[in-house]
């Protein structure tokens, strides 16, 4: 998505540890307007799926998938927590979850009223380095009984392990931008 990619050209900051902030315009302070093309563009990518649910993990996906939701016919958006709390009841699916920008261990829950085996599922995420969050939501549909459908990344980290990882299990993954390589001073995109 060349719209993306300037923008994250642009506005991106590479910081030390092959961290990439887009804080200004994606998982922070947020662009409507491009997460509107965002959204247009997963609706592109998985028209031919019958998509009957999103589901992210807090917080950075939350705002993509809601905007990418508008696109699907106003499916429900769905998404898991990395803590309990008092108002959550009933029964949970839970899997644990290793941040790479956090660099925490973290047990996510999602409630299994809202994820069922009727449910078909795309699972939206802001980014894919080594794969982890993405492992556990996919856990979570694996144990709900839901079908996958695929997932829709924005930024993936084509140098790290992640994206391969995802592939390799036979998932349809779908990323706008793919980062081949990532120094102090540049950045080069797959194309």
């Amino acid at each position: 998505m060349q719209l993306l990619k300037e923008r994250i050209l642009k506005d991106g900051t590479v910081k030390p540890g092959n961290v990439l902030k887009v804080d200004s315009f994606l998982n922070h302070q947020i662009d409507i307007q491009l997460l509107n093309e965002i959204g247009k563009e997963f609706k592109r990518r998985f028209a031919d799926c019958p998509i009957t649910k999103i589901l992210t993990i807090e917080a950075s996906g939350i705002g993509i998938a809601c905007i990418a939701a508008q696109y699907f016919d106003n499916v429900p958006v769905v998404f898991a927590k990395k803590t309990q709390s008092i108002n959550l009841d009933g029964e949970m699916y839970s899997t644990k979850i290793e941040s790479f920008t956090h660099k925490k261990v973290y047990d996510v829950i999602l409630a299994k009223k809202f994820l069922t085996a009727e449910d078909h599922v795309l699972v939206i995420d802001d980014f894919l380095a080594n794969g982890c969050a993405m492992l556990g939501l996919l856990d979570i549909v694996k144990k709900s009984g839901a079908a996958l459908e695929g997932a829709g990344i924005v930024i993936e980290k084509g140098f790290q392990q992640g994206g391969k990882l995802i592939r390799d299990m036979g998932v349809r993954l779908e990323s706008l931008a793919i980062i081949d390589s990532m120094t102090d001073d540049s950045l080069t995109f797959r194309e």
